[in-house]
């Protein structure tokens, strides 16, 4: 039995047909455990007193692992999508990116824009800025938020949408 992890002197009992017997000695309900061959396993043990039960434990690790396969099943995972370019980039590639981004966002994704500016580039680190704010002017009609609005990062301007 699972005696061992109980310390406190009285319980507040549900037994195995899911009947509450109240506050009782940890000791007695141990045994009424003990005569139906079933363990007894608090349940909820934040609480004064514990609340225990009288149940099947292997069967309960079961039933509780499977709860969290299921969980963590229907859990979505949200990825951030990269969408790296130049400032000096072309109109068909911009409306390109634009697609790409809404699909990204209506898929429950986050998207990180990247404005990569090299060697003498840096100087004009504002066309940088203009393009990245330009995405935010352009993706307005989407439900998104800005969590980064665009900043430096070295010799990148850098902007995060989330849906």
């Amino acid at each position: 039995m699972l005696n061992e992890r109980i310390t406190s002197k009285e319980v507040r009992l549900i037994d195995d047909e899911g009947n509450n017997h109240g506050v009782i000695a940890t000791a007695k309900a141990l045994q009424m455990a003990q005569d139906k061959d079933l363990d007894l396993v608090v349940v909820s043990p934040n609480q004064e007193p514990p609340v225990a039960k009288i149940l099947d434990y292997g069967k309960y690790k079961y039933e509780m692992a499977r709860r969290a396969k299921e969980a963590k099943k229907k859990q979505k995972v949200v990825e951030i999508k990269e969408i790296k370019i130049r400032y000096k980039i072309d109109v068909h590639d911009y409306q390109v990116r634009i697609k790409n981004i809404k699909k990204f966002l209506a898929d429950g994704n986050k998207v990180k824009i990247v404005v990569m500016l090299r060697g003498r580039e840096m100087q004009h680190n504002q066309l940088a800025y203009d393009l990245a704010n330009r995405f935010l002017e352009d993706l307005k009609d989407v439900k998104l938020t800005v969590e980064k609005k665009p900043s430096l990062e070295g010799r990148n301007v850098i902007t995060i949408l989330a849906p």
